[in-house]
């Protein structure tokens, strides 16, 4: 397949078990894992868990990422869209309250192929990075009922430094948008957990706190109503030496100017993750 998913559009030829493109993905489907998950915000995971399938290989490639033994490798084991049907079924007999799709943009052709054969009881999650295809995000309407994109960077410069991508702040804030378009603000149900919506997490980044607040304020002012996730559990999971101040944790100041903006704006949809969600074991 001449692969143009995402907004790079590279038009690699992906084979059946040969990396290729950006994403260095295959064009067969690899999923790393696939388990109930606790980690997500609580209206995603809630007592019993998300049904997570992790996916291999990555078409953002950030520099700092946080899975990078899974976005940057060819693990995990292929599958078809019928065996990944069967996984879905399977994690709801476990009790998943979901079914979360991590990092899937570059193999949505078969994703959309899966749910066009079997849609599940639970609401299916589509869990990525935000520089998104808009053709993509239209081909999931009616298929995903909660989108989970990051919204990295309002600031293209670092977008371009720390992963590749001069476009990112554009690209993101038309497929997000295009997302909230399709499924409105979130809807939870009694028990808090959620049933349909976008919801948009923002990982503050050490050293760039504008960046975040270009990133809220663009939220503010053309989705006020959607939910917001801002994530402190940045680390330095690899060296980046040419930007020194990407090799520690936020500080607890940085934080604090976050909640400051988020207040004064009146942001109070969503929620803020603590600064000791700064470890390895929360990923």
């Amino acid at each position: 397949m001449i692969c143009n998913m995402c907004p790079r559009r590279c038009g690699a030829v992906r084979q059946k078990g040969v990396p290729g493109g950006m994403c260095n993905s295959p064009s067969d489907m690899l999923i790393t894992r696939a388990e109930l998950h606790f980690w997500e915000e609580p209206a995603i995971s809630g007592p019993q868990g998300s049904g997570t399938v992790f996916f291999s290989g990555c078409s953002l490639g950030c520099r700092f990422c946080q899975n990078v033994e899974i976005s940057r490798g060819m693990r995990g084991q292929s599958v078809t869209p019928d065996e990944l049907t069967d996984i879905m079924r399977a994690l709801e007999d476990k009790g998943a309250h979901n079914i979360n799709f991590v990092t899937p943009s570059h193999y949505a052709h078969g994703i959309i192929k899966a749910l066009n054969k079997y849609k599940p009881s639970v609401p299916v999650v589509y869990n990525c990075g935000g520089y998104e295809s808009i053709s993509v995000i239209k081909a999931l309407d009616g298929l995903v009922d909660v989108f989970l994109p990051d919204f990295k960077y309002s600031d293209n410069k670092l977008a371009s430094a720390l992963s590749g991508a001069y476009d990112y702040f554009e690209k993101a804030a038309a497929a997000i948008s295009q997302m909230y378009l399709q499924t409105g603000k979130a809807v939870f149900d009694d028990n808090g957990l959620i049933l349909k919506g976008t919801v948009v997490r923002h990982l503050v980044l050490p050293g760039h706190v504008m960046n975040t607040f270009g990133v809220l304020r663009w939220l503010k002012n053309n989705l006020p109503d959607v939910t917001v996730s801002v994530m402190s559990q940045y680390f330095p999971a690899v060296s980046i030496p040419d930007m020194p101040e990407m090799n520690r944790p936020i500080t607890e100041h940085e934080l604090d100017r976050v909640m400051k903006f988020m207040e004064k704006h009146g942001m109070e949809n969503g929620w803020l993750q603590d600064r000791e969600s700064a470890d390895k074991k929360y990923v």
